[in-house]
């Protein structure tokens, strides 16, 4: 792995609770209302996953998951409907497992037994209109996202050429004014200065900005500019994933080049990615290099590469001619 000018972000992980994952899903428009319990708003989502009670239902808590969010939709609500007089018993035995919370879909009406165990044993109850398919699949996006591995690493994370572009190096170097150069050509800012990053179940990594500092960067001699307003709309983008980490290193500080750009790679939170280290000269522009190095990313994505074709071409011309480059 080729060394970056950050340290390796120290690998941070945020307990999902019930507030926040209530919270989480108000702004996603699942439409979480609370039924019962703010009291349970505190308690550990202990697996970010969602399950279905089924067999616990019937009293079996054998292997149950019980340290995910619970889900009753309307085959579990048919068949707690249909218990009547065991009904108070299997709920009771539900939340004596300690459960992180109830959800009923589909605005199903939440029975009267469920109000008072869940009351008992502090738990929350929620409740939503989506359709049970619909929520399960969202609810399991929002817990992904909010559970995965994060950290912040320093630098200038842009999209160029539709690919996520992240551009480091010491202080002074010119990381900010190579990114103002690459927005003025139409390209678009993620994150200046400190940039935010996640590990997704795939294991891809996902950039942002804080919230605070979204569309602004500073610009030595300049001062801060708020990229919205001057390039427009279209110059930010909220979260993209980090596909290529460009290093600027001054050019003395080089023991070698890598002049064919065969695979330097870097790791960032356990995953690897591609990694180009740029000499930073007098004369050298900056902004060419950066957005020639994502256009040659996209073209060895799609399966071509430039020094594989050119070794493959002097190989022809060596044995069609019988001869090297070398020879009179």
């Amino acid at each position: 792995m080729a060394q970056t000018y950050n340290k390796p972000p120290k690998r941070q992980r945020k307990p999902v609770t019930v507030r926040r994952f209530l919270d989480e899903g108000l702004k996603r428009g699942l439409g979480l209302e609370v039924v019962v319990g703010e009291i349970g708003f505190d308690r550990v989502v202990g697996e970010a996953l969602l399950h279905r009670p089924g067999l616990a239902l019937t009293g079996y808590h054998r292997y149950f998951a019980n340290a995910r969010i619970q889900v009753v939709g309307q085959a579990e609500h048919a068949y707690l409907k249909s218990l009547k007089k065991y009904r108070r018993k299997r709920v009771e035995e539900l939340f004596a497992q300690e459960i992180p919370c109830l959800v009923f879909t589909k605005d199903l009406s939440v029975f009267e037994e469920v109000r008072e165990a869940a009351e008992a044993s502090q738990t929350t109850v929620l409740r939503t209109e989506m359709l049970t398919s619909e929520f399960l699949r969202r609810a399991s996006l929002l817990l992904e996202d909010v559970s995965a591995p994060f950290g912040n690493i320093y630098g200038t994370m842009l999209e160029v050429c539709g690919l996520g572009v992240f551009i480091e190096g010491p202080p002074g170097i010119g990381k900010s004014e190579t990114a103002l150069g690459l927005l003025k050509r139409g390209h678009a800012l993620v994150a200046d200065d400190l940039t935010h990053i996640r590990r997704t179940s795939s294991d891809t990594l996902m950039a942002s900005a804080k919230e605070q500092t979204r569309g602004f960067m500073e610009i030595r001699g300049i001062g801060f500019i708020n990229v919205w307003r001057t390039f427009g709309i279209g110059a930010v983008r909220g979260e993209k994933q980090l596909d290529l980490v460009v290093t600027l290193k001054r050019q003395e500080d080089f023991d070698e080049l890598d002049r064919i750009g065969t695979g330097l790679a870097c790791e960032f939170l356990g995953v690897s990615v591609k990694h180009l280290l740029l000499p930073v000269a007098l004369g050298r522009e900056l902004v060419n290099l950066v957005e020639t190095a994502a256009q040659e990313y996209v073209l060895r994505a799609s399966g071509y590469s430039a020094a594989d074709d050119l070794d493959s071409r002097v190989k022809a011309h060596h044995v069609e001619g019988g001869k090297g480059y070398g020879a009179n």
